[in-house]
């Protein structure tokens, strides 16, 4: 059955337009109550949010929903979506929402689900929940009615949990770390453990309005976090995304360490310390060519996904390994969380830094990238660029062109109106050509 609201991250769309209105989060709220209802139990759910202003209509009208079917509600308020899928397990919820949509602008938001074991729902659960959304809801009787309550402490817990993921015989002491919290989620949990482990902290996206989070910061825009680094002489820059599960590494000139290089550096580390399982990285379709080509040169493996973090993680799971993520900054170790993570995989960074001696320049290149070259196509809600001869065209005479001396990699976005089209090749020139033509192309058939 095809999905008609659930995307590669959840719910998402913009704020107060369908299908992202009270409206629509009350009706999930009651249809995901009903999917995780057995027995006479009485659900317990957490919801956390990020820090934008339409996060308290969709907390407030989830709550409705779900206590309308008889579950109980904690409100977490403003934390990580990592910490959500940590506090359901570690709280033995029967269920974790959370309420963002992660690297975009303030105007989208998104919903989505943790099962109990603080994985994010499959496929299948999604659907389900979807043909649920066609039903009436069955409603609690009076005296069944859940109760919501916000909570103390979830985010202490987390940052203790974060601190735990580093040897304790290493600080961070004699360091000083800028942390772009893109005014997001972790504005206050990402410095509270980072000074927390000794360091000398500059915040930086740490004054949230409800309009600002990802605007002109983050690990989606790295300059301010770059001009800090610089500006403060800082040893390390850290930028976050809204929801705080990805993240991109500053060194000390302020150059970009995107989730390839990261993944590298942590594959390299972990398979020397022989915790790498299966001598395997998960990564997606988008993640560089270089990357499988610094695996291969030590032994290692890359198992390819679809993009989004979801599928990395499934695919793990199913083949036993705990290192993955993708190309924008998600990195998934399942030894430590259920989904990316940026702050966790930002002080496996800080591990390896320590441990070597090196600055963070020596260490934000573990390869040579192959050119690479990717293009956001914005077209109307409704339209099927991908689906014109002068687009299939287009593709076909660039597949030629590339005659396997590159990759090409089309698609539509899962949780915004954007085709990405996404090209590799060894020949920077070429490549610039193919894409920005496929790129316009599909911009005249949108």
């Amino acid at each position: 059955m095809a999905r008609r609201f659930f995307g590669t991250d959840g719910v998402r769309g913009t704020a107060n337009t369908y299908p992202m209105t009270a409206e629509m989060a009350l009706r999930l709220g009651a249809a995901v109550g009903r999917y995780f209802a057995h027995g006479e139990h009485q659900q317990r759910v957490v919801i956390g949010k990020d820090t934008r202003r339409s996060g308290y209509m969709l907390e407030n009208a989830l709550t409705a929903g779900l206590t309308s079917v008889g579950a109980n509600v904690l409100l977490l308020g403003p934390v990580p979506t990592p910490a959500v899928g940590m506090l359901t397990r570690s709280m033995r919820a029967d269920l974790g929402v959370m309420i963002s949509a992660s690297h975009n602008p303030y105007q989208d938001n998104g919903i989505k689900f943790f099962g109990p074991d603080g994985y994010k729902l499959s496929d299948a659960a999604e659907e389900a929940i979807e043909a649920l959304l066609e039903q009436a809801p069955q409603l609690a009787p009076s005296d069944g009615i859940g109760r919501a309550s916000r909570i103390e402490g979830d985010r202490a817990r987390y940052v203790e949990f974060a601190k735990t993921t580093i040897p304790r015989s290493q600080s961070l002491s004699g360091l000083k770390i800028v942390v772009d919290c893109a005014n997001g989620a972790a504005y206050r949990t990402a410095p509270e453990v980072l000074w927390e482990l000794g360091a000398d902290v500059i915040p930086v996206g740490v004054s949230p309005n409800g309009f600002n989070i990802n605007r002109g910061c983050g690990s989606t825009d790295t300059r301010a976090a770059a001009e800090a680094v610089v500006a403060h002489g800082a040893d390390l820059g850290i930028a976050l995304d809204g929801d705080a599960d990805r993240v991109m590494i500053l060194d000390e000139r302020g150059q970009v360490c995107d989730g390839d290089q990261l993944m590298a550096l942590i594959a390299d580390l972990w398979s020397r310390q022989g915790r790498l399982e299966k001598g395997t990285l998960v990564a997606t379709v988008m993640s560089n060519l270089g990357l499988e080509r610094f695996l291969a040169a030590r032994g290692l493996r890359l198992e390819r996904t679809a993009v989004g973090d979801r599928y990395v993680v499934e695919a793990m799971r199913a083949g036993g390994y705990n290192l993955g993520g993708e190309q924008s900054g998600h990195v998934v170790m399942t030894d430590y969380a259920t989904t990316g993570d940026g702050l966790i995989a930002a002080l496996q960074f800080l591990s390896a830094m320590i441990d070597s001696g090196k600055p963070a320049s020596a260490l934000v290149r573990s390869f040579e990238p192959v050119p690479q070259l990717l293009e956001n196509v914005r077209y109307a809600p409704g339209s099927a660029p991908l689906e014109t001869a002068a687009v299939k065209a287009a593709i076909a005479r660039a597949e030629a062109r590339l005659d396997g001396a590159g990759r090409l990699l089309i698609r539509k976005s899962g949780t915004e109106p954007l085709v990405r089209v996404m090209g590799e090749a060894e020949d920077p020139a070429l490549l610039h050509e193919i894409v920005t033509g496929i790129a316009a192309e599909i911009a005249r058939a949108g």
